[in-house]
């Protein structure tokens, strides 16, 4: 019998558990875009050798081709022919809803995994995406498609887990913020802020989905799936416009204490989930007050935990392209493990509701004439409200009179109707502009 020394038993364990070094994720493109070329570049610039590129799938592929892609891709315009290659994981960067959501649902029952940076796939159809990939043993991760380069999915993944939160709100979209901040340092109107963001590319020509409140609440629904565990549709979340919003708006907050933002928020209380999208005061001193031009900011509140905030880019390619890239390694580093991240098997589906209770800023436009502070008081009085200050600044025209008056912590519900009533009065140049304090 031969013997087997120390140093050969030594040699021989250290040998058995080296990392293997072959490539576990072979990777398909699908997208090759502003976010796809960047994440191509990583992908290709980046010695890992867990992960392969073989694939980019585009239309008009032809017109696509780049000097710098490896020889051995495969470029096609057919996603029928990725879902038939041995590609391990699918990245979808195509965007929308269609078809986008084909091609996920395709690439999870060929038992492919799926990375995505498609906010309004995964707002609306993500729970049942992400049922479909436990049932096929595959993952879904998509933590582009909330802030970006902010990794604040992968921290509610796994960093959160162990708490139980119960609140989520953060500045969400760029383009609204960067609008909001030139208002605020440049005192300009709301018109202009909106073309030098559109001239400087921070805005499209259409920017309703941003202004809007569209984009924001999408986000909203994804991160309420991530971090609550609720299955909420962006429809079921009120947005607000920032339309209306005006420099004037930011003198008054001034004197308040107060910077304008746009916030989305949801709480969950319960069983029922508070949630909105729309402009709000905010402290100057506070966290959201603090963010300027276009970063985005998430704050979580759990159980345990208290509070936690993740800021930064909230857009871009190359950003998106990091959080992109990052996902891909999460899910390669799985397979390699042969491990899967398991999101619940069902979702709480609570009611939905607006109707918060906050203090209220309540700013109006009139045609100067005496008894107007007293008439708005009555209605008010009859709604159950209690005004908490007015504020009248001098230097305006008698025509079009800018004013405003705070009211102390109401709903949603009881202040509705008496703005109504108040939008009627003979004086009234437009409805008053109506904003949440947060504190």
């Amino acid at each position: 019998m031969s013997r087997t020394s120390s140093k050969q038993l030594e040699d021989t364990s250290v040998a058995d558990t080296r990392p293997d070094t072959t490539v576990v994720g072979r990777v398909a493109l699908v997208g090759f875009g502003t976010v796809g070329r960047a994440v191509a570049k990583i992908l290709c610039e980046t010695a890992n050798p867990s992960l392969r590129l073989t694939h980019i799938c585009n239309r008009n592929v032809e017109r696509k081709k780049q000097p710098w892609v490896p020889a051995d891709v495969i470029w096609t315009s057919d996603f029928r022919e990725v879902l038939s290659s041995d590609a391990d994981i699918v990245i979808e960067l195509i965007g929308g809803l269609a078809p986008a959501e084909e091609f996920v649902r395709g690439a999870l029952l060929a038992g492919k995994s799926v990375v995505t940076a498609n906010k309004q796939l995964i707002a609306r159809h993500g729970p049942d995406l992400l049922q479909l990939a436990n049932r096929a043993r595959c993952q879904l991760e998509f933590g582009a498609s909330v802030a970006g380069g902010v990794p604040v999915l992968p921290a509610l993944r796994t960093g959160l887990c162990g708490d139980r939160l119960h609140g989520i709100s953060g500045i969400l979209n760029g383009t609204c913020n960067y609008i909001l901040s030139r208002i605020e340092t440049a005192r300009i109107p709301f018109s202009e802020a909106l073309e030098e963001a559109q001239s400087r590319g921070y805005a499209e020509a259409d920017a309703s989905e941003d202004l809007d409140g569209g984009d924001a609440r999408a986000k909203l629904a994804i991160l309420a799936l991530a971090g609550l565990q609720a299955r909420v549709s962006p429809e079921q979340i009120r947005a607000r416009t920032i339309r209306a919003v005006d420099a004037v708006d930011f003198d008054y907050a001034t004197e308040l204490g107060c910077t304008i933002r746009q916030i989305s928020r949801a709480d969950l209380k319960d069983g029922t989930m508070f949630a909105e999208v729309g402009p709000s005061l905010v402290a100057t001193s506070s966290p959201f007050g603090r963010v300027q031009n276009n970063q985005n900011l998430v704050l979580t509140s759990g159980k345990y935990g208290g509070d936690m905030a993740f800021l930064g880019a909230g857009a871009g390619g190359d950003p998106t392209a990091v959080a992109v890239v990052s996902d891909l390694m999460f899910v390669a580093q799985s397979l390699s493990a042969g491990a899967r991240f398991h999101w619940p098997q069902q979702f709480l589906a609570p009611k939905v509701s607006c109707d918060f209770e906050t203090p209220w800023y309540l700013r109006f436009l009139v045609k100067d004439q005496p008894g107007i502070i007293a008439k708005l008081a009555a209605i008010l009085s009859a709604y159950g409200l209690n005004i908490d200050a007015v504020l009248q600044k001098p230097g305006y025209e008698k025509a079009a009179l800018p004013f405003v008056i705070t009211l102390e912590p109401c709903r949603d519900s009881q202040l509705h109707p008496a703005r109504e009533e108040m939008a009627a009065l003979d004086f009234a140049i437009k409805p008053c502009l109506c904003l949440p304090i947060l504190r």
